[in-house]
């Protein structure tokens, strides 16, 4: 979500830099006007804040990926130390079960 608002930001502020009139120059694929105004200072703050939140955007969803990641492997570990619990009795129970069923 975060990188998706980031992204959103980005491109408004290349469109709102676009859309002003006058002598607009590039850096790399930036544009910007040299004279100062409201709207370029919109523009220039919608495209710092639209990178900014893109890339924050990337890192928290790699973060959240390796916790997710950590979590799941948890969770299969106990799983199958449960599964394994489960498919072996304890030597009571047999005991238990075999002096019953002479019984019966």
């Amino acid at each position: 979500m975060m990188f998706l608002a980031g992204v959103i930001f980005f491109v408004g502020g290349i469109l709102t830099t676009l859309d002003l009139r006058g002598d607009l120059k590039w850096f790399l694929i930036l544009p910007y006007v040299a004279e100062t105004s409201e709207g370029a200072f919109l523009g220039l703050a919608l495209l710092i804040s639209g990178i900014a939140l893109a890339v924050f955007g990337i890192l928290a969803g790699m973060s959240y990926s390796k916790d997710r990641n950590w979590y799941m492997q948890e969770l299969r570990k106990a799983n199958s130390m449960e599964a394994s619990l489960m498919s072996t009795e304890s030597p009571k129970k047999k005991n238990g079960r075999r002096k019953k069923n002479n019984t019966a």
